[in-house]
């Protein structure tokens, strides 16, 4: 039982990590603008922009993870997850 939950938390396609990107745009954005409101100027557009960053490269390692794991997976001869 806990083996199918925890396969609920495994992203599997590039669908997948594209929507879960997107919640952490939508994240970031929200806490950028909480650090505009917070800290005005200079300061809080730079805090801004190192919270959407942090999506950009976290939103890149995840598809790079995605196509790695279906390389790994064509030379085992095990069928990769379909698109």
């Amino acid at each position: 039982m806990l083996h199918k939950l925890g396969r609920l938390f495994v992203i599997k396609n590039r669908f997948e990590a594209f929507v879960i990107i997107y919640a952490l745009a939508l994240g970031a954005t929200a806490r950028g603008s909480a650090y505009l409101a917070e800290y005005p100027g200079f300061g809080g557009k730079l805090l801004f922009l190192a919270t959407t960053g942090a999506v950009f490269l976290a939103g890149a390692k995840i598809l790079d993870c995605i196509k790695l794991e279906r390389e790994v997976a064509e030379l085992r001869g095990q069928t990769p997850p379909v698109d």
